[in-house]
């Protein structure tokens, strides 16, 4: 520990404790309330009434507490076990994709996160454990599984981000980008004005249908085909 780090330490004796619980809660309301970019040490301890050193003595620094973190949101992911002990891998994938899309999805902020670091924690890793085991058991070789869960998580992280993003002021701005394709020129981009009335797509629509395209495009991969 740094001297001037112990010397934070030292001046927080005198504080009373602050829970690591409360403090991962607080920084993940920060997130949600100012987006990411907020989330500093000084920051939170402000929203703690407490002081930075009192948060060092749980986290050695910001990127140990954005761990913390991401990982409590993998903790979100509700599952049922006995729906998924009877499913086909197909079906155990799109139930746990739907899950980690429905919490990360109330936190989109925060699932801009996970791009800062792999997430190792023990709940990350127990969702990573439970679909790598689904897809070895469906044939999967090993590269192929780990590539299908990066790609599948990568997907559903994306996906919660633009969830979020259409819920609040970025719905009007995709209004007008609605409002535009509609627009166009219909001699010099034919297709993109046929089809413009479909628009807007919904994300869940988005998601829906992009989760069967990667669901589909693994099968294929597996059988070679």
């Amino acid at each position: 520990m740094s001297e001037e780090m112990d010397q934070l330490v030292r001046l927080a004796a005198g504080r009373p404790p602050v829970p690591p619980d409360r403090i991962v809660a607080m920084a993940l309301q920060i997130v949600d309330d100012e987006g990411a970019e907020a989330l500093s040490m000084r920051a939170l301890a402000e929203r703690l009434g407490s002081g930075t050193a009192t948060l060092y003595r749980h986290f050695a620094n910001r990127a140990e507490l954005v761990a913390q973190v991401v990982d409590h949101m993998y903790g979100l992911v509700e599952l049922d076990d006995r729906e998924l002990a009877s499913a086909s891998w197909q079906q155990s994938l799109t139930v746990v994709a739907h899950a980690m899309y429905r919490a990360l999805g109330r936190h989109g902020n925060a699932a801009r996160l996970l791009a800062e670091q792999i997430p190792v924690g023990p709940n990350a890793m127990a969702l990573r454990e439970r679909c790598v085991a689904v897809l070895l058991k469906a044939g999967f070789e090993a590269s192929l599984a780990t590539r299908a869960y990066v790609t599948l998580a990568r997907y559903v992280c994306g996906l919660a981000i633009q969830l979020n993003h259409e819920n609040d002021a970025g719905g009007r701005r995709k209004k007008e980008s609605v409002a535009a394709l509609r627009g166009v020129d219909p001699a010099r981009f034919p297709a993109v004005h046929s089809t413009a009335e479909a628009l807007p797509v919904p994300v869940e629509e988005v998601f829906s249908f992009g989760l069967e395209l990667i669901l589909r495009g693994l099968g294929a991969f597996r059988d070679g085909g």
